[in-house]
């Protein structure tokens, strides 16, 4: 549980210090534009995106897992956050956001990154197309320049409000806004190193300030602060804990998810390996201090973290001076953000959440993968749209093992050898002798709760005076396997038969050893490989023969 800071000082450089400065001061004029726009669509004030961007952006790169990982405000979180600033109020966010913070400390510290993996492809995909569509249909009124009659919460509410209220639409905004789109769509083919939505805002804002456009900016709307992030802590009681534990839940799992996928797309780009539970705990502990100085929660940003690595920064030196040019920038220029325009904010997020919006795997899958994961990613995404993350995390990963288990219990299968076909195999059953009295049945797959119908079948089928099962093929048993086995030695003593094991991998082992079972089958009947399983049968039908 080290930092990665304290390893890469081990061997730091001048030249790698001057990389690191040149590639932390590229990403914070990249991140200005976008942490002001993400606290708008969020629904906070914009300095307090910069407040999250500082904060927790040196608080994770100065204890993180990651070498190269920039953290700030992101786009996954602007519909969740402003659903919770609705019904909680900002102090309800703050609530939520430390609560988040403590639930990433333990995970780190109970060693939970790995568990991340076990959140199916399909679900983060689903998920993360969702929020781009409702982080677009957030904009939609700024980018028209609609006047709304109501304020809705929901997303499906607020494409109801765009459609009534489109009548009120503003052609002076929407020219702004589209031609801060074509700025970030072209200007990047031509220019590399300027960041396009620096250009977009300096043109859209020049653009209304000279012809005097009615478009609502920033300042018309916010009211701008250039003062430092102050230490304010939470009023909370057990009734606000119990209403945002849900929201706090969300927040932890998806700061989790996003941030681990930033940092094994790094390991790709660098060919380092981060430390998935220190960086656990760095995104509870920098979002734990964003939220105490007034900034919203943060998490890895891919984006950030992409353009750090390829502007020359390879340690956390990068992410703390990214920290503190924005905290330069917050006091000396954030007045200046009173000119952007409303459309080009939403201009901005539009190229974010079509960056974001993972839609060629999204189709991919649709093409390509089984229908049950294709219904996985469809329900997730319609869920996220139509409801929120929660309910579509939860009804995913439900679903997701659901489909799981009935792919595992498809490929679980248990047969008698006279009912397969022969093979050249040189295991074939036609080269092995069956004693006479005995019968073999093999088990291929793992033996769960999912396949007992089919071990409830070798039950009543085995009327044998012997009875083989060959096990080679079970990587595993849970406890209502072990309640099949307890079944099937019952039916064998009352039957009077006896039960031989072949070929018991290591985990089935154990467990047969902790449930007693291995002394009720008697330890002469577990064999190691089939020969001699049925050289036990033989010798079992031989003595039977002798007591007759």
């Amino acid at each position: 549980m080290q930092p990665k800071l304290f390893s890469c000082m081990k061997s730091y450089s001048k030249q790698q210090l001057i990389k690191d400065l040149t590639a932390g001061v590229i990403v914070a004029i990249i991140a200005l534009p976008l942490s002001i726009a993400l606290a708008l669509a969020s629904g906070v004030d914009p300095e307090q995106g910069l407040y999250t961007a500082i904060v927790a952006g040196f608080v994770i790169s100065f204890l993180g897992g990651s070498r190269v990982q920039i953290a700030g405000p992101t786009a996954a979180f602007a519909t969740i956050v402003a659903g919770v600033v609705a019904k909680n109020g900002f102090s309800g966010l703050v609530l939520a956001t430390v609560i988040a913070g403590i639930l990433l400390i333990l995970m780190g510290v109970f060693k939970l990154g790995s568990l991340i993996k076990f959140i199916p492809y399909t679900i983060t995909t689903g998920f993360t197309t969702g929020i781009a569509i409702t982080l677009v249909i957030g904009q939609l009124k700024d980018f028209f320049g609609l006047t709304f009659t109501h304020s809705p919460i929901e997303t499906i509410d607020k494409l109801k409000e765009v459609v009534n209220c489109f009548n009120t639409f503003n052609w002076q905004a929407l020219v702004i806004g589209a031609v801060s789109l074509a700025v970030l769509i072209v200007f990047p083919k031509f220019i590399k190193k300027i960041p396009p939505s620096l250009f977009a805002i300096v043109i859209s804002a020049a653009l209304v300030k000279l012809f005097n456009m009615d478009v609502n900016t920033i300042g018309d709307l916010y009211t701008i602060s250039s003062d430092l992030p102050k230490l304010s802590i939470p009023a909370f009681s057990v009734d606000t804990v119990k209403a945002i534990l849900p929201d706090a839940f969300t927040i932890a799992v998806l700061a989790a998810v996003e941030s681990l996928l930033s940092c094994v797309v790094a390991d790709g780009m660098t060919g380092s390996r981060h430390n998935s539970n220190m960086e656990l705990v760095a995104q509870g502990a920098g979002n734990i201090a964003s939220a105490l100085f007034g900034g919203i929660p943060a998490t890895g940003a891919i984006a950030r973290t992409a353009a750090n690595i390829k502007n020359g920064g390879r340690t956390p030196i990068a992410g703390i001076v990214h920290a503190v040019v924005l905290l330069l920038v917050l006091v000396v220029l954030m007045p200046y953000a009173s000119l952007i325009p409303m459309p080009t904010i939403a201009a901005i997020l539009f190229v974010v959440a079509y960056n974001m919006s993972e839609w060629r795997e999204f189709t991919s899958i649709i093409k390509r993968a089984p229908k049950s994961d294709t219904l996985v990613l469809l329900v997730t995404f319609v869920l996220t749209v139509v409801f929120d993350l929660v309910v579509a995390i939860i009804v995913g990963v439900i679903l997701a093992t659901v489909m799981f288990m009935k792919r595992m219990s498809d490929v679980t299968d248990a047969y008698g050898w006279k009912e397969i076909d022969e093979s050249t195999d040189k295991d074939n059953i036609s080269l092995k002798v069956i004693p006479e009295g005995a019968m073999v049945y093999e088990i291929t797959g793992p033996i769960f709760f999912g396949v007992s119908n089919k071990i409830a079948d070798v039950i009543k089928k085995s009327n044998k005076q012997v009875l083989v099962l060959r096990m080679r093929s079970v990587p595993a048993i849970d406890a209502t396997g072990i309640h099949s086995f307890e079944s099937l030695i019952k039916t064998c003593k009352k039957n009077g038969s006896t039960l031989v094991l072949s070929h018991v991998n290591e985990q089935p082992m154990e467990v047969l050893k902790k449930s007693g079972m291995l002394n009720e089958i008697g330890e002469e009947n577990i064999c190691e490989h089939i020969d001699s399983a049925l050289a036990r049968a033989e010798e079992i039908m031989k003595d039977k023969v002798r007591v007759k």
